[in-house]
């Protein structure tokens, strides 16, 4: 990250937006939005997608100005808080895989779009860290300026993407709802173990030859 110090404010600004899309994966993301809003009203998923994007949008924006300082106050590894991220996106994804998720949804007592999609999902470990060390580099007040508006631009991205993903809802009907819950919740729990994976590696690195 040292060499972007080097770089155009615009040439910043877009490996920025590039890199954080493609950690952030909002096509990734889709599946598991689907299958948490499948029960939901049409405008109920479009509320619920920006709510998402802006969740996330609200996360890494906090990391990006005080990351540093909020890990450091709390006496927070990184690795700690993969750890966390992927505990937490397990016990998510096994209740979709045994529907409970999605009883817990139709009854209101879950927002959807804070946890798991605005975090872990989103604004998860990657994302914040990502974020932070772009904020490091931007040396100048352009490339800061360059760093917000494509944090930004993805988070508009991320609202379409899921946004226009839920016409999926009115193909697939029912049976493929319930489908791909289930997909989406075996994907979730191998992201889950990636992260609990990278974790325990950041505590203890295997030794190199």
């Amino acid at each position: 990250m040292n060499n972007y110090s080097q770089l155009t404010a615009l040439t910043f600004g877009i490996q920025a937006f590039i890199t954080l899309l493609v950690v952030l994966d909002p096509p990734g993301v889709a599946p598991i939005f689907l299958a948490l809003v499948a029960d939901k009203s049409p405008k109920q998923r479009i509320r619920l997608a920006w709510q998402a994007a802006g969740v996330s949008l609200i996360l890494i924006v906090t990391f990006a100005i005080a990351g540093q300082a909020i890990l450091g106050a709390l006496h927070v590894s990184f690795s700690a808080l993969q750890g966390a991220g992927g505990l937490l996106l397990l016990l998510i994804a096994l209740e979709l895989l045994t529907g409970k998720g999605q009883e817990e949804t139709a009854e209101g007592s879950t927002n959807i779009a804070m946890v798991p999609l605005g975090t872990p999902l989103l604004a998860g470990p990657g994302a914040i860290v990502a974020t932070m060390l772009f904020a490091q580099s931007a040396s100048t007040p352009l490339h800061k300026a360059s760093l917000a508006v494509a944090i930004v631009l993805v988070h508009v991205v991320i609202g379409l993407t899921l946004m226009f993903s839920t016409q999926i809802v009115r193909i697939i009907r029912e049976s493929g709802v319930t489908l791909l819950a289930r997909v989406a919740g075996l994907l979730s729990a191998a992201i889950a173990v990636e992260m609990i994976v990278a974790s325990i590696k950041g505590f203890w690195p295997p030794s190199g030859g």
